[in-house]
């Protein structure tokens, strides 16, 4: 497996979206320092879990994120994509079958980490999971950036063990050994724990099981009082419920017989009126008739009256005179008679006229008093049952509080005991031994509260000293990291400095091996030394042109001993001037200070101000001469030269110049730097000293805090108990109030019902003695009423035979007033008649046949209505006797009703009051949840109340002797019972856990000895072998400091050749660099990682060790995929691909690949 590209976005100063292709094992990352270089490798540390932001070189995992620049906004997340080549399957697992494995971290502003694997979101596990024993990780060997080397050189010896452990592929092991041991712990704790619990649970359910036996007593014996008490309220309702079906039968009966009596009564009182109604038709119909009588008789008279004018007529016919006189004559009789007669009646009915207005106003009368006796009866029939509702009222109140006295003074018994129950654990409670012992603790604690406070105030101070020293610190240490900055910039700046002014000042590939054979590779060149004026250093390089890069000999011996027939390939400038070289005033000597002389250079050569000056003096010049202006332009007579040449081959002067005052700022830096280094050092030993005091000052405070905990927990402990003795007190002194003021309440209770039922008692006297008055009056009140009706029946009787006898006098006097009319009408009319029998005495015989017929039939007609009078009144006799019989009947119901609907009122009560024991039985029955039937149902044959209660009796004693019941305890008896079953069965779980956690702990700590050891061994002897190929000689070896192969820490032990160096700390930094490579190398060898990446690790190196450092990375490259960052020469060249880093603008890194092979093509070419 090998990184195959990196893909950056938003990351530190790479805003654009930047993708880093690895074609080859061999990259090498150049660039200025500041750039951005060590963010490739910050990316890939970071995509790979790196979770602390110090070690990405910031403050936050926000400060990946680019921030902005003086042209470009800052971005909103930062995003890393890794895509690995797995061609090669060395990932196993589920991600063997992947050709490439792509992982990516994403980080937003708000902090939120996003990893993808392969596209898929995951977890930061899940990818260093994958790594594990691979090499790779956020920490590993295979990342080196700057500063490792000398940390993994200098490291503990427990530190250095972790990269053998990491090549060991055991990090795995121990990352499970570590979550092992963290379930071992949290398992021991949790048994831990467990085990209290269950021995607290095993105190509580000893506890709980003598309660919950006794509770279970109690609700047997509860359940079977309450099952006594519902079949003895059965039994009482069995016996009520019989006495109540008593008493409706019996009012069933009465009712039956009143209904009965009332019917009677209706029947009578209708057949009253019927009579009524039918006397009054009778007596209607028999005046009716005795007028027709009268009127028939009258037309009788009339009719013979008429027959005797005409017989007179008829036999008088002769004598007229005689004959009419003589009928007038009996005219006159009959009217004197019938005048007569109409006197007697006018007199008669003069008579009865007043006698028939006085009895018509007594009948009146009587019908007046009929009424108001009836009102009053029917008033007091109100008041009857107005009473009788009104005396039924005390009946029920009297039973109800005789009930209410039964029940206040079964109460009181139960409160009387319950106060001296209470009253007696009152007693108990009073003395309380704790208060000493309260107040004992209470003065402890104070005295360690203050003693805390001091200790408190001491551990402050020191505190703030700390602080104080902690400033002064980090002040320090930045200003370190700020001289180290300034420094590592000089430090790059040179490094640039010298690789542009070595590639300016390097003779060519030819010319090297040859000045090397002739062993003038260490010679100075001619731009060694040489210090020219600001602004003219572009002049001199251009006179000098070429020759800058000349080798100075020392003499023409020198130069006539060199083989210059060899020298086949190349520019080759040697040099011998002479030495102390002499200004030429006016030259461009005057701007050059060298220590060799330039004449021969720069003496004709004049400086003028520009191009313009030299061009006008150009034809002024000498034979030989030439000018020269700062920005290059060299002119002579006959010729002009411009030199513009690459940024690496110009500047030269300048970057000498340059060169050395930056070395010499280098030299005042790293003064600075010693003495900052040994002020921290000063300030870290303050802080060291503070810090252990102020750590022995937490541990008194510490444990004085325990002491004053253990103190509050028995004072706390104390109070509590003090406290719940005080609330039991309060509760019972509470309770105590509570039931003195329930006694007094049910005993002003109790008074109130007797003064309640003597009320009752009093008010059924009252109504007993108004019953009386009642009956009495009721007696007094029928005996007028019945008076009244005799009288209204007698007046009324009388007020119709009057009526009946003036009626019929009336019909009298009207047909003997009409009869008279008629006969003086006929007295006229015989008289007229006279008059015309004297006219018509010729006339014949008057027709008589037809008044005979006439008279005849009227004679009939009186017959029948004499009949009809007669049947008239003897109806009108059977009415008035069948009236007064259907009076009497209805006296006599009256008054057997009235009897029946005293009795009838007297059961009633009787059957409301049983009714109502009867109901509050049964509701209580229901309110005890029990069913009546099935109460019923359940009871023997040979139940009876007195056993009932008898046996209620003695269970209520045997529940007293029970005592105090917690019935809470057998459902906490149970749920604990459950609880400690299910905590056994927790603590089975623990132990078998922890036996298995022990034995993969135990297979662990073997695989990791094994591998260790091996891994070691291996590790020992490649360092062995690669020591002395880096160093050319001398050895090194790795040491254990320890026996235990799982904890032991590994130490290097190195020699490098002539020396006699016993630890690696007594090496230069130099050879703790070749050291700690020869390691990482080893372990590479070992257990190579995928790839390897290196942040200028050659720096501290000279020309002949990164030499020696290339070729050894060139040959692992073989295996190994190498990423590294450098600024030497050599390491560029060893790259088969070279990317520049550049910030094309300020604050955004840019990429810039180079192949080399091509370069090196395009240069031959």
């Amino acid at each position: 497996m090998r990184l195959k590209c990196i893909k950056l976005a938003g990351f530190k100063s790479f805003v654009d979206p930047t993708t880093v292709n690895f074609p080859s094992n061999m990259a090498a990352v150049v660039g200025p320092n500041g750039c951005g270089k060590s963010n490739i490798i910050d990316a890939v540390r970071w995509v790979m879990g790196e979770s602390s932001a110090k070690n990405l070189r910031g403050e936050s995992m926000t400060d990946v994120i680019f921030n902005g620049s003086t042209s470009r906004k800052p971005v909103s997340q930062a995003s890393i994509e890794l895509v690995f080549d797995n061609s090669d399957g060395t990932l196993l697992g589920e991600y063997a079958s992947y050709a490439e494995i792509s992982i990516r971290r994403r980080v937003t502003r708000d902090s939120q980490n996003t990893y993808f694997l392969n596209g898929v979101k995951c977890r930061r596990r899940d990818i260093t999971d994958i790594f594990l024993g691979t090499g790779l990780g956020p920490r590993s060997y295979s990342i080196i950036e700057q500063g490792m080397i000398s940390k993994l050189i200098e490291a503990k010896p427990e530190d250095l063990r972790n990269f053998i452990e990491e090549a060991a592929g055991i990090s795995k092991y121990k990352e499970r050994r570590r979550e092992t041991e963290n379930r071992i712990r949290r398992t021991h704790e949790n048994l831990a724990r467990l085990t209290d619990l269950r021995e607290e649970l095993e105190r509580q359910l000893e506890r709980l099981h003598r309660q919950a036996q006794s509770a279970e007593k109690y609700q047997e014996y509860k359940a079977e009082e309450r099952q006594l008490k519902a079949q003895l309220a059965a039994l009482k309702w069995q016996s009520l419920n019989e006495q109540v079906g008593q008493r409706e039968a019996v009012i069933g009966n009465q009712e039956v017989s009143f209904e009965a009596l009332v019917a009677e009564q209706r029947n009578a009182d209708a057949s009253i009126e019927r009579l009524r109604d039918g006397h009054h038709e009778l007596s209607e119909r028999f005046n009716l008739v005795q007028g027709r009588f009268y009127s028939v008789g009258g037309d009788i008279a009339r009719v013979e009256q008429s027959i005797q004018h005409g017989q007179q007529r008829l036999r008088q016919l002769q004598d007229d005179l005689r004959d009419a006189e003589r009928a007038r004559q009996e005219t006159e009789s009959h009217l004197g008679h019938d005048s007569t007669l109409l006197a007697t009646l006018g007199e008669e009915l003069a008579q009865l006229e007043p006698e028939q207005e006085l009895t018509t106003a007594a009948a009146e009368e009587a019908a007046a008093a009929l009424e108001e006796a009836e009102s009053a009866m029917h008033g007091w029939q109100e008041q009857w049952d107005g009473f009788t509702q009104h005396s039924a009222e005390p009946r029920r109140q009297a039973e109800v509080q005789q009930s209410r006295i039964q029940q206040l003074e079964q109460s009181l018994e139960r409160l009387a005991e319950r106060q001296r129950r209470l009253a007696e654990e009152r007693q108990q409670l009073a003395a309380d031994p704790q208060d000493a012992a309260i107040l004992a603790l209470a003065e402890q604690l104070a005295l360690s509260e203050l003693s805390l406070e001091e200790l408190q105030a001491a551990e402050q101070l020191q505190v703030d000293g700390l602080e104080q020293l902690r400033g002064q610190l980090l002040q320090a240490g930045q200003a370190q990291q700020q001289a180290q900055g300034e420094l590592q910039r000089l430090q790059g700046r040179l490094a640039a400095l010298e690789a542009l002014q070595q590639a300016a000042l390097n003779p060519g590939k030819g010319t090297a091996e040859w000045l090397a054979a002739q062993q003038l590779n260490e010679r100075p060149p001619l731009a060694a030394g040489l210090r020219v004026e600001a602004g003219w250093e572009l002049a001199v390089e251009t006179v000098l042109g070429a020759d800058l890069q000349a080798v100075l000999l020392d003499d023409e011996q020198q130069l006539n001993s060199l083989d210059l027939q060899g020298f086949s390939q190349g520019d080759l400038r040697l040099a011998l001037p002479a030495r102390g070289g002499v200004r030429v005033p006016g030259s461009l000597l005057d701007k050059v200070e060298a220590s060799v002389d330039l004449a021969p250079w720069l003496a004709q050569v004049k400086p003028v101000p520009s191009l313009e000056a030299a061009l006008q003096q150009r034809h002024q010049l000498a034979p030989g001469a030439s000018l020269i202006s700062p920005d290059g332009y060299w002119v002579g007579r006959h010729f002009l030269r411009v030199r513009r040449a690459e940024v690496a081959e110009s500047g030269v002067l300048a970057r000498a110049q340059e060169l050395e005052r930056l070395h010499a700022e280098r030299e005042e830096l790293s003064a600075r730097l010693a003495d900052l280094d040994e002020q921290l050092q000063q300030l870290r030993e303050a802080q060291r000293v503070q810090e252990q005091a102020r750590e022995q000052q937490r541990r008194l405070l510490q444990d004085e805090a325990r002491q004053q905990g253990e103190l509050k927990a028995q004072l706390s402990a104390g109070q509590a108990k003090a406290e719940q003795l005080t609330l039991r007190r309060q509760r019972l002194d509470h309770e105590l109030h509570e039931l003195t003021e329930q006694r007094e309440l049910e005993q002003e209770q109790l008074g109130e019902s007797r003064l309640h039922l003597q009320d009752a008692l009093d008010a059924m006297a009252v109504d007993t003695e108004q019953r009386e008055r009642l009956l009495a009056a009721r007696d007094g009140l029928r005996e007028r009423l019945d008076r009244m009706r005799q009288e209204a029946r007698q007046h009324k009787d009388h007020a119709h035979q009057l009526a009946v006898r003036l009626g019929s006098l009336k019909a009298q006097h009207d047909s003997t007033r009409q009869a008279l009319e008629r006969l003086q009408l006929q007295a006229e009319r015989l008289h007229e008649k006279r008059e015309q029998l004297n006219l018509n005495l010729e006339e014949g015989e008057a027709p008589l046949e037809e008044l005979r017929m006439k008279l005849e039939e009227l004679l009939d007609k009186r017959m029948a209505v004499e009949d009809e009078l007669k049947l008239a009144r003897l109806g009108l006799e059977d009415a008035d006797r069948q009236l007064r019989d259907a009076e009497k009947r209805r006296t006599q119901a009256e008054q057997q009703g009235q009897l029946l609907r005293g009795q009838l009122e007297q059961q009633r009560l009787e059957w409301q009051a049983l009714s109502v024991r009867r109901k509050a039985l049964l509701d209580q029955l229901l309110d005890d949840g029990y069913e009546l039937h099935g109460v019923l149902a359940t009871l023997p044959s040979e139940a009876s109340e007195s056993a009932w209660s008898d046996e209620l009796e003695r269970l209520a004693a045997r529940i007293q002797r029970l005592g105090p019941i917690n019935l809470a305890a057998i459902d906490e008896y149970q749920q604990q019972s459950e609880r400690k079953r299910y905590l056994d069965a927790q603590n089975a779980d623990l132990v078998e856990a922890l036996d298995t956690l022990e034995n993969v702990i135990r297979k662990i700590d073997k695989e990791t000895r094994n591998r260790f050891k091996e891994t070691f061994d291996q590790i020992n002897g490649g360092l062995q072998a690669l020591f002395p190929k880096v160093f050319g000689g001398g050895n090194a070896y790795l040491e254990l400091t320890g026996e235990d192969l799982l904890d032991t820490g590994v130490s290097i032990m190195a020699r490098p050749p002539g020396k006699k160096n016993s630890t690696i700390h007594l090496l230069s930094g130099g050879e703790k660099a070749l050291t700690a490579l020869a390691l990482v190398f080893a372990i590479f060898q070992l257990n190579p990682a995928p790839f390897c990446m290196l942040d200028e690790v050659d720096a501290p190196l000279d020309d002949a060790n990164v030499g020696r450092y290339a070729r050894l990375v060139k040959e692992m490259s073989a295996t190994v995929q190498f990423i590294y960052i450098t600024h030497n020469k050599i390491a560029m060249e060893m790259a088969d691909q070279l990317m520049g880093v550049t910030m094309h603008e300020p604050g955004c890194s840019r990429l810039v690949a180079v192949d080399v092979e091509q370069a090196l093509a395009m240069v031959e070419a």
